[in-house]
Protein backbone atom coordinates (compact mmCIF):
# COMPACT_ATOMS: atom_id res chain seq x y z
CA UNK A 1 0.00 0.00 0.00
CA UNK A 2 1.06 3.70 -1.03
CA UNK A 3 2.51 5.57 1.91
CA UNK A 4 1.20 8.29 0.58
CA UNK A 5 -2.49 6.31 1.50
CA UNK A 6 -1.80 7.45 5.42
CA UNK A 7 -1.65 10.83 4.69
CA UNK A 8 -4.96 10.84 3.05
CA UNK A 9 -6.62 8.96 5.70
CA UNK A 10 -5.08 11.58 8.25
CA UNK A 11 -6.87 14.38 6.24
CA UNK A 12 -10.23 12.10 6.43
CA UNK A 13 -10.05 11.75 10.01
CA UNK A 14 -7.97 14.65 11.50
CA UNK A 15 -8.42 16.96 7.98
CA UNK A 16 -9.34 20.28 10.64
CA UNK A 17 -6.03 19.09 13.09
CA UNK A 18 -3.06 21.17 12.35
CA UNK A 19 -0.48 19.20 10.33
CA UNK A 20 2.52 21.17 9.60
CA UNK A 21 3.79 24.21 11.51
CA UNK A 22 6.79 26.59 11.33
CA UNK A 23 7.92 27.73 14.55
CA UNK A 24 4.99 28.48 16.75
CA UNK A 25 2.83 29.45 13.39
CA UNK A 26 0.04 26.60 11.76
CA UNK A 27 1.27 26.65 8.65
CA UNK A 28 -0.84 23.74 7.25
CA UNK A 29 -3.97 21.78 8.44
CA UNK A 30 -4.26 18.10 7.50
CA UNK A 31 -6.61 18.89 4.59
CA UNK A 32 -4.80 21.49 3.16
CA UNK A 33 -1.53 19.41 3.27
CA UNK A 34 -3.28 17.05 1.31
CA UNK A 35 -4.49 19.10 -1.20
CA UNK A 36 -1.12 20.27 -1.88
CA UNK A 37 0.40 17.24 -1.89
CA UNK A 38 -2.11 15.76 -4.73
CA UNK A 39 -1.01 18.90 -6.61
CA UNK A 40 2.22 18.88 -6.16
CA UNK A 41 2.11 15.09 -7.37
CA UNK A 42 0.47 16.50 -10.19
CA UNK A 43 2.93 19.09 -10.69
CA UNK A 44 5.95 15.99 -11.37
CA UNK A 45 3.83 13.78 -12.98
CA UNK A 46 3.35 16.94 -15.56
CA UNK A 47 7.04 17.24 -15.94
CA UNK A 48 6.93 13.66 -17.38
CA UNK A 49 7.85 11.93 -14.58
CA UNK A 50 6.75 7.86 -14.39
CA UNK A 51 6.98 5.60 -11.70
CA UNK A 52 9.45 4.18 -10.10
CA UNK A 53 12.16 7.48 -10.85
CA UNK A 54 13.70 8.71 -8.59
CA UNK A 55 13.27 12.45 -7.32
CA UNK A 56 15.60 14.15 -4.89
CA UNK A 57 15.30 16.32 -2.11
CA UNK A 58 17.70 18.82 -0.74
CA UNK A 59 16.92 21.69 1.63
CA UNK A 60 17.01 22.40 5.01
CA UNK A 61 14.24 21.36 7.37
CA UNK A 62 11.09 23.39 6.45
CA UNK A 63 7.55 22.32 6.31
CA UNK A 64 7.60 22.29 2.45
CA UNK A 65 9.68 18.96 2.81
CA UNK A 66 6.96 16.70 3.95
CA UNK A 67 4.53 17.94 1.46
CA UNK A 68 7.22 16.92 -1.33
CA UNK A 69 7.91 13.70 0.13
CA UNK A 70 4.30 12.47 0.69
CA UNK A 71 3.66 14.31 -3.39
CA UNK A 72 6.40 11.85 -4.37
CA UNK A 73 4.86 8.96 -2.93
CA UNK A 74 1.63 9.94 -4.30
CA UNK A 75 2.82 10.03 -7.46
CA UNK A 76 4.82 6.75 -7.67
CA UNK A 77 7.89 7.67 -7.34
CA UNK A 78 10.64 6.79 -5.15
CA UNK A 79 12.29 9.82 -3.03
CA UNK A 80 16.18 10.02 -1.77
CA UNK A 81 16.55 12.24 0.59
CA UNK A 82 20.12 14.57 0.73
CA UNK A 83 21.63 15.42 4.16
CA UNK A 84 21.61 19.41 3.49
CA UNK A 85 24.66 19.33 5.12
CA UNK A 86 26.99 17.66 2.46
CA UNK A 87 29.63 19.21 -0.13
CA UNK A 88 28.10 19.81 -3.77
CA UNK A 89 30.44 17.06 -4.80
CA UNK A 90 29.24 14.69 -2.51
CA UNK A 91 25.70 16.18 -3.30
CA UNK A 92 26.41 15.26 -7.27
CA UNK A 93 27.63 11.53 -6.44
CA UNK A 94 24.34 11.05 -4.79
CA UNK A 95 22.11 12.04 -7.65
CA UNK A 96 24.04 10.46 -10.23
CA UNK A 97 24.28 7.33 -8.69
CA UNK A 98 20.52 7.33 -7.54
CA UNK A 99 19.58 7.93 -11.34
CA UNK A 100 17.60 11.11 -9.74
CA UNK A 101 15.42 12.17 -12.52
CA UNK A 102 14.41 15.64 -10.62
CA UNK A 103 15.87 17.88 -7.79
CA UNK A 104 13.72 19.51 -5.16
CA UNK A 105 15.76 22.28 -3.62
CA UNK A 106 15.77 25.08 -1.55
CA UNK A 107 17.02 28.55 -2.78
CA UNK A 108 20.24 28.38 -0.34
CA UNK A 109 20.98 25.01 -2.07
CA UNK A 110 20.63 26.43 -5.68
CA UNK A 111 23.16 28.58 -5.80
CA UNK A 112 25.62 25.89 -4.85
CA UNK A 113 24.73 22.79 -6.91
CA UNK A 114 25.52 25.07 -9.89
CA UNK A 115 24.38 23.24 -13.48
CA UNK A 116 28.16 22.02 -14.30
CA UNK A 117 27.41 19.94 -10.49
CA UNK A 118 24.39 18.95 -10.49
CA UNK A 119 25.00 18.16 -14.87
CA UNK A 120 22.68 15.04 -15.20
CA UNK A 121 19.41 16.19 -13.76
CA UNK A 122 16.23 16.71 -16.16
CA UNK A 123 14.56 19.03 -13.90
CA UNK A 124 15.02 21.24 -11.17
CA UNK A 125 12.72 22.67 -8.74
CA UNK A 126 13.44 25.32 -6.54
CA UNK A 127 11.04 26.28 -3.84
CA UNK A 128 10.31 29.97 -4.01
CA UNK A 129 10.75 29.64 -7.87
CA UNK A 130 8.46 27.03 -9.31
CA UNK A 131 4.96 26.13 -7.46
CA UNK A 132 4.15 22.43 -8.28
CA UNK A 133 0.95 23.35 -6.38
CA UNK A 134 -0.38 24.67 -9.39
CA UNK A 135 -1.12 21.56 -11.25
CA UNK A 136 -3.97 19.91 -11.36
CA UNK A 137 -4.60 17.15 -8.95
CA UNK A 138 -3.15 13.43 -9.40
CA UNK A 139 -4.59 10.60 -8.45
CA UNK A 140 -3.12 8.27 -5.51
CA UNK A 141 -0.97 6.35 -7.68
CA UNK A 142 -0.97 2.38 -6.92
CA UNK A 143 2.43 0.92 -5.89
CA UNK A 144 3.54 -2.69 -5.34
CA UNK A 145 4.27 -2.87 -1.65
CA UNK A 146 8.06 -3.80 -2.71
CA UNK A 147 8.00 -0.91 -4.47
CA UNK A 148 11.26 1.45 -4.10
CA UNK A 149 9.85 4.46 -1.96
CA UNK A 150 12.73 5.80 -0.12
CA UNK A 151 16.66 5.37 -1.51
CA UNK A 152 18.55 6.02 1.98
CA UNK A 153 22.28 6.78 1.75
CA UNK A 154 24.42 5.72 4.40
CA UNK A 155 26.27 8.74 6.27
CA UNK A 156 29.51 7.51 4.05
CA UNK A 157 32.12 7.91 7.24
CA UNK A 158 34.46 5.00 5.12
CA UNK A 159 34.39 5.22 1.70
CA UNK A 160 31.49 6.14 -0.51
CA UNK A 161 27.87 6.37 1.02
CA UNK A 162 25.32 2.90 -0.14
CA UNK A 163 21.81 2.92 -0.92
CA UNK A 164 19.85 1.29 1.32
CA UNK A 165 16.63 0.25 -0.87
CA UNK A 166 13.76 1.13 1.05
CA UNK A 167 10.37 -0.10 0.42
CA UNK A 168 6.75 0.69 0.81
CA UNK A 169 6.29 -2.29 3.02
CA UNK A 170 9.50 -1.38 4.78
CA UNK A 171 8.54 1.71 6.03
CA UNK A 172 4.91 0.36 7.06
CA UNK A 173 6.62 -1.54 8.94
CA UNK A 174 8.48 1.03 10.76
CA UNK A 175 5.87 2.94 11.15
CA UNK A 176 3.76 0.06 13.00
CA UNK A 177 6.41 -1.02 14.91
CA UNK A 178 6.83 2.44 16.32
CA UNK A 179 3.56 2.53 17.58
CA UNK A 180 4.26 -1.11 19.06
CA UNK A 181 7.59 -0.63 20.63
CA UNK A 182 8.34 3.32 20.98
CA UNK A 183 5.17 5.37 21.68
CA UNK A 184 1.28 5.36 21.64
CA UNK A 185 0.59 8.68 19.01
CA UNK A 186 -2.68 10.51 19.10
CA UNK A 187 -3.85 14.16 17.53
CA UNK A 188 -3.33 16.05 20.30
CA UNK A 189 0.24 15.19 19.98
CA UNK A 190 3.05 17.00 18.16
CA UNK A 191 6.84 15.98 17.05
CA UNK A 192 9.29 19.12 16.73
CA UNK A 193 11.83 18.16 13.99
CA UNK A 194 15.05 19.75 15.26
CA UNK A 195 16.87 16.68 13.55
CA UNK A 196 17.38 16.65 9.68
CA UNK A 197 14.79 15.69 8.04
CA UNK A 198 16.56 13.63 5.46
CA UNK A 199 17.34 11.20 8.39
CA UNK A 200 15.38 9.64 11.64
CA UNK A 201 13.33 12.41 11.85
CA UNK A 202 11.90 12.62 8.58
CA UNK A 203 11.44 8.39 9.53
CA UNK A 204 9.75 9.35 12.53
CA UNK A 205 7.48 11.96 10.57
CA UNK A 206 5.59 8.60 9.01
CA UNK A 207 3.69 7.73 12.19
CA UNK A 208 3.04 11.27 13.65
CA UNK A 209 1.53 12.01 10.59
CA UNK A 210 -0.37 8.95 10.29
CA UNK A 211 -2.46 9.65 13.54
CA UNK A 212 -2.73 13.37 13.11
CA UNK A 213 -0.41 14.63 15.22
CA UNK A 214 1.61 18.64 14.63
CA UNK A 215 4.41 18.15 12.73
CA UNK A 216 6.26 21.71 13.75
CA UNK A 217 9.48 22.67 12.11
CA UNK A 218 11.28 25.19 14.10
CA UNK A 219 12.41 28.20 12.60
CA UNK A 220 15.84 27.82 12.85
CA UNK A 221 15.57 24.88 10.76
CA UNK A 222 17.63 22.72 12.98
CA UNK A 223 18.76 22.17 16.72
CA UNK A 224 19.04 24.98 18.92
CA UNK A 225 18.55 24.57 23.18
CA UNK A 226 16.89 27.62 23.47
CA UNK A 227 14.50 27.77 20.73
CA UNK A 228 14.20 23.72 21.20
CA UNK A 229 13.05 24.56 25.14
CA UNK A 230 11.06 27.71 24.06
CA UNK A 231 8.91 25.52 21.67
CA UNK A 232 8.73 23.01 24.11
CA UNK A 233 6.76 25.39 26.48
CA UNK A 234 4.67 26.19 23.47
CA UNK A 235 3.30 23.45 22.37
CA UNK A 236 1.67 20.35 24.09
CA UNK A 237 2.68 16.85 24.72
CA UNK A 238 5.98 16.97 22.21
CA UNK A 239 8.14 14.29 20.62
CA UNK A 240 11.60 14.54 19.81
CA UNK A 241 14.29 12.32 17.93
CA UNK A 242 17.56 13.08 18.74
CA UNK A 243 21.25 12.31 18.58
CA UNK A 244 22.67 11.43 21.91
CA UNK A 245 24.94 14.74 21.55
CA UNK A 246 21.64 16.96 21.49
CA UNK A 247 20.41 15.23 24.44
CA UNK A 248 23.60 16.32 25.84
CA UNK A 249 23.46 19.87 24.72
CA UNK A 250 19.58 20.78 26.04
CA UNK A 251 20.22 19.53 29.62
CA UNK A 252 23.29 21.63 29.96
CA UNK A 253 22.32 24.53 27.71
CA UNK A 254 21.91 27.44 30.63
CA UNK A 255 18.06 27.87 29.69
CA UNK A 256 17.23 24.71 31.23
CA UNK A 257 17.28 26.05 34.52
CA UNK A 258 14.23 27.76 34.64
CA UNK A 259 12.75 25.88 31.56
CA UNK A 260 9.47 24.78 31.82
CA UNK A 261 9.38 20.71 30.21
CA UNK A 262 6.06 19.76 31.06
CA UNK A 263 4.65 20.07 27.80
CA UNK A 264 7.70 17.29 26.74
CA UNK A 265 6.46 13.92 26.03
CA UNK A 266 9.16 11.89 24.80
CA UNK A 267 12.66 12.27 23.27
CA UNK A 268 13.78 8.92 21.42
CA UNK A 269 17.47 8.88 20.94
CA UNK A 270 19.52 6.99 19.33
CA UNK A 271 21.68 7.03 16.36
CA UNK A 272 25.17 6.58 18.50
CA UNK A 273 26.09 5.71 21.82
CA UNK A 274 24.29 7.11 25.53
CA UNK A 275 26.56 6.84 28.01
CA UNK A 276 24.70 5.53 31.32
CA UNK A 277 26.28 8.88 33.09
CA UNK A 278 24.75 11.29 30.43
CA UNK A 279 21.33 9.22 30.60
CA UNK A 280 21.00 9.19 34.03
CA UNK A 281 21.67 13.07 34.04
CA UNK A 282 19.05 13.66 31.59
CA UNK A 283 16.57 11.57 33.20
CA UNK A 284 17.72 13.60 36.52
CA UNK A 285 16.55 17.20 34.43
CA UNK A 286 13.93 15.95 32.49
CA UNK A 287 12.57 13.12 33.92
CA UNK A 288 10.94 9.60 32.34
CA UNK A 289 10.38 10.58 29.14
CA UNK A 290 13.49 8.83 27.32
CA UNK A 291 13.26 6.35 24.79
CA UNK A 292 16.08 4.39 23.14
CA UNK A 293 16.20 3.21 19.05
CA UNK A 294 18.74 0.88 18.47
CA UNK A 295 18.94 0.94 14.09
CA UNK A 296 20.81 1.38 11.07
CA UNK A 297 19.29 2.64 7.48
CA UNK A 298 18.93 -0.59 6.50
CA UNK A 299 16.54 -1.60 8.99
CA UNK A 300 15.41 1.83 9.78
CA UNK A 301 15.50 2.85 13.14
CA UNK A 302 13.83 -1.18 14.25
CA UNK A 303 16.30 -3.30 15.45
CA UNK A 304 16.04 -3.37 18.97
CA UNK A 305 15.29 -0.50 21.66
CA UNK A 306 13.88 0.35 25.53
CA UNK A 307 10.84 1.81 26.04
CA UNK A 308 10.24 4.74 28.38
CA UNK A 309 9.04 2.17 30.86
CA UNK A 310 12.30 0.14 30.75
CA UNK A 311 14.37 3.60 31.27
CA UNK A 312 12.69 3.50 34.92
CA UNK A 313 12.75 -0.15 35.85
CA UNK A 314 14.65 0.46 39.03
CA UNK A 315 13.44 -2.01 40.79
CA UNK A 316 16.00 -4.31 38.70
CA UNK A 317 18.89 -5.91 40.36
CA UNK A 318 20.67 -5.09 36.59
CA UNK A 319 18.75 -1.67 36.27
CA UNK A 320 22.45 0.08 35.31
CA UNK A 321 23.35 -2.84 32.78
CA UNK A 322 20.33 -2.29 30.93
CA UNK A 323 19.97 1.38 30.77
CA UNK A 324 23.86 1.23 29.01
CA UNK A 325 22.61 -1.37 26.92
CA UNK A 326 20.77 -1.02 23.25
CA UNK A 327 17.29 -2.60 24.67
CA UNK A 328 15.75 -5.99 23.67
CA UNK A 329 14.67 -6.74 20.24
CA UNK A 330 11.51 -5.16 18.83
CA UNK A 331 8.62 -7.03 18.26
CA UNK A 332 8.34 -7.64 14.57
CA UNK A 333 12.47 -8.48 14.03
CA UNK A 334 14.51 -11.33 14.96
CA UNK A 335 17.77 -10.08 16.29
CA UNK A 336 20.83 -12.84 17.00
CA UNK A 337 24.62 -12.32 17.61
CA UNK A 338 26.89 -14.73 15.62
CA UNK A 339 30.33 -15.67 15.50
CA UNK A 340 32.60 -15.49 12.04
CA UNK A 341 30.45 -18.67 10.58
CA UNK A 342 27.74 -16.70 11.50
CA UNK A 343 26.42 -19.30 14.44
CA UNK A 344 24.23 -17.89 17.19
CA UNK A 345 26.11 -17.14 20.30
CA UNK A 346 24.96 -17.75 23.37
CA UNK A 347 24.41 -14.85 26.23
CA UNK A 348 27.50 -13.40 27.54
CA UNK A 349 29.55 -13.79 24.56
CA UNK A 350 30.64 -11.09 21.78
CA UNK A 351 29.79 -11.51 17.76
CA UNK A 352 28.31 -9.46 15.06
CA UNK A 353 24.45 -8.30 15.47
CA UNK A 354 22.69 -9.72 12.66
CA UNK A 355 18.42 -9.20 12.15
CA UNK A 356 16.09 -10.06 10.09
CA UNK A 357 12.00 -9.02 9.55
CA UNK A 358 9.97 -6.99 7.64
CA UNK A 359 11.84 -4.06 8.06
CA UNK A 360 15.23 -5.17 6.33
CA UNK A 361 15.69 -3.19 3.19
CA UNK A 362 15.47 -4.78 -0.07
CA UNK A 363 19.15 -4.43 -0.96
CA UNK A 364 21.72 -1.86 -2.15
CA UNK A 365 20.84 0.56 -5.08
CA UNK A 366 23.02 -1.08 -7.86
CA UNK A 367 25.35 -2.70 -5.70
CA UNK A 368 24.46 -6.39 -6.27
CA UNK A 369 28.04 -7.50 -4.17
CA UNK A 370 27.38 -5.23 -1.05
CA UNK A 371 23.40 -6.54 -1.40
CA UNK A 372 25.13 -10.37 -1.35
CA UNK A 373 27.35 -10.14 0.78
CA UNK A 374 25.29 -7.52 3.78
CA UNK A 375 22.12 -9.22 3.64
CA UNK A 376 23.81 -13.47 3.35
CA UNK A 377 21.99 -16.35 4.30
CA UNK A 378 18.40 -14.03 4.59
CA UNK A 379 20.21 -11.60 7.66
CA UNK A 380 20.84 -8.19 7.46
CA UNK A 381 24.65 -8.27 9.00
CA UNK A 382 24.97 -4.80 10.61
CA UNK A 383 28.88 -4.43 11.23
CA UNK A 384 28.17 -3.96 14.97
CA UNK A 385 29.46 -5.69 17.77
CA UNK A 386 27.63 -6.68 20.91
CA UNK A 387 26.68 -9.52 23.07
CA UNK A 388 22.72 -10.73 24.86
CA UNK A 389 22.52 -10.58 28.53
CA UNK A 390 20.75 -13.50 30.12
CA UNK A 391 17.50 -11.00 30.36
CA UNK A 392 17.98 -10.61 26.48
CA UNK A 393 19.09 -6.95 26.44
CA UNK A 394 21.47 -6.27 23.95
CA UNK A 395 24.17 -4.41 24.44
CA UNK A 396 26.21 -2.48 21.71
CA UNK A 397 30.08 -2.94 22.23
CA UNK A 398 31.33 -1.35 19.22
CA UNK A 399 31.72 -1.67 15.15
CA UNK A 400 33.32 -4.38 14.07
CA UNK A 401 36.09 -1.75 12.47
CA UNK A 402 36.66 -0.42 15.61
CA UNK A 403 37.38 -3.12 18.15
CA UNK A 404 41.19 -2.91 19.50
CA UNK A 405 43.16 -6.08 19.07
CA UNK A 406 46.26 -5.47 21.35
CA UNK A 407 48.39 -7.97 22.24
CA UNK A 408 45.97 -10.10 21.09
CA UNK A 409 43.44 -9.56 23.09
CA UNK A 410 40.24 -8.02 21.86
CA UNK A 411 39.55 -3.95 23.57
CA UNK A 412 35.82 -2.57 22.68
CA UNK A 413 36.20 1.10 23.16
CA UNK A 414 32.97 1.78 24.69
CA UNK A 415 33.83 0.12 28.13
CA UNK A 416 36.40 2.45 28.12
CA UNK A 417 34.79 5.51 27.11
CA UNK A 418 31.79 4.69 29.79
CA UNK A 419 34.38 4.27 32.58
CA UNK A 420 36.02 8.07 31.35
CA UNK A 421 33.17 9.84 31.21
CA UNK A 422 32.61 9.60 35.20
CA UNK A 423 34.62 12.01 35.25
CA UNK A 424 33.18 15.14 36.26
CA UNK A 425 35.29 17.23 34.03
CA UNK A 426 35.21 15.42 30.87
CA UNK A 427 32.49 16.31 27.84
CA UNK A 428 33.62 13.92 25.20
CA UNK A 429 35.65 10.94 24.96
CA UNK A 430 36.10 8.79 22.18
CA UNK A 431 38.82 5.71 22.29
CA UNK A 432 40.52 4.36 18.81
CA UNK A 433 43.35 1.95 18.40
CA UNK A 434 46.99 3.04 17.08
CA UNK A 435 49.24 0.93 15.26
CA UNK A 436 52.27 -0.17 17.62
CA UNK A 437 55.05 -2.63 16.55
CA UNK A 438 55.05 -4.60 19.96
CA UNK A 439 51.36 -4.65 21.10
CA UNK A 440 49.67 -4.48 17.20
CA UNK A 441 47.73 -1.43 18.47
CA UNK A 442 47.40 0.24 21.23
CA UNK A 443 44.25 2.07 23.31
CA UNK A 444 44.54 6.11 22.52
CA UNK A 445 41.63 7.95 24.01
CA UNK A 446 40.63 11.54 22.42
CA UNK A 447 39.15 13.57 25.36
CA UNK A 448 37.34 16.87 25.62
CA UNK A 449 36.95 18.76 28.60
CA UNK A 450 34.28 21.08 30.01
CA UNK A 451 34.13 24.69 30.38
CA UNK A 452 36.66 25.30 32.86
CA UNK A 453 37.34 21.74 33.99
CA UNK A 454 40.68 20.64 35.28
CA UNK A 455 41.06 16.95 34.22
CA UNK A 456 44.62 15.90 33.36
CA UNK A 457 46.27 12.16 31.72
CA UNK A 458 47.00 11.00 35.51
CA UNK A 459 43.26 11.78 36.61
CA UNK A 460 41.89 9.65 33.97
CA UNK A 461 44.35 6.88 34.09
CA UNK A 462 44.08 6.55 37.77
CA UNK A 463 40.18 6.11 36.92
CA UNK A 464 40.75 3.59 34.64
CA UNK A 465 42.99 1.96 37.07
CA UNK A 466 40.29 1.76 39.13
CA UNK A 467 37.24 0.43 37.38
CA UNK A 468 38.95 -1.55 34.57
CA UNK A 469 41.92 -4.09 33.92
CA UNK A 470 45.16 -2.82 33.53
CA UNK A 471 45.61 -3.83 29.81
CA UNK A 472 42.09 -2.04 28.22
CA UNK A 473 43.66 1.49 29.97
CA UNK A 474 44.57 4.27 27.41
CA UNK A 475 48.25 4.40 26.96
CA UNK A 476 47.51 7.95 25.52
CA UNK A 477 45.42 10.60 26.39
CA UNK A 478 44.58 13.78 23.74
CA UNK A 479 42.87 16.44 24.64
CA UNK A 480 40.86 18.13 21.99
CA UNK A 481 38.49 21.32 22.52
CA UNK A 482 35.68 19.44 20.61
CA UNK A 483 35.36 16.11 19.09
CA UNK A 484 34.94 15.92 15.29
CA UNK A 485 31.76 15.34 14.59
CA UNK A 486 29.63 14.45 11.21
CA UNK A 487 26.26 16.23 10.04
CA UNK A 488 23.95 14.07 12.21
CA UNK A 489 26.16 13.73 15.27
CA UNK A 490 28.43 11.16 15.25
CA UNK A 491 31.89 11.21 16.55
CA UNK A 492 34.32 10.35 13.18
CA UNK A 493 36.89 7.74 14.66
CA UNK A 494 38.06 8.40 11.34
CA UNK A 495 38.99 11.60 11.46
CA UNK A 496 40.58 11.10 14.81
CA UNK A 497 42.71 8.26 13.70
CA UNK A 498 44.07 10.78 11.19
CA UNK A 499 45.20 12.81 13.45
CA UNK A 500 47.48 9.85 15.09
CA UNK A 501 48.97 9.34 11.16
Amino acid sequence: MNLAQGLRRAAQVYGHRPALSSGKRVVASYAEMAERVQRIAGGLLALGLRPGDTVALLMANVPAYLEHLYAIWHAGLAAVPINAKLHPREVAWILENSEARALILDAAHAAEMTPDIASGIAHRIVLGETDLARAAPAPLAEVAPDALAWLFYTSGTTGRPKGAMLTHRNLWAAIMNYFADVDAIGPEDCMIHCAPLSHGSGLYALPHLLHGANNVIPQSGGFDPAETLDLIAHWPRCSFFFAPTMVHRLIHAPEIRTADTSNLKTIVYGGGPMYVADLQAAMDVLGPKLAQIYGQGEAPMTITGMDKAMHVDTGHPRHLAHLGSAGIPRSDVDVRVVDADDASLPPGQVGEIVCRGEVVMAGYWRNAEATAETLRGGWLHTGDVGSFDEDGYLTLMDRSKDMIISGGSNIYPREIEEVLLRHPGVAEVSVVGRKDADWGEVVVAFVSRRTGAEVSAADLDALCLAEIARFKRPKDYRFLPALPKNNYGKILKTELRKLLE
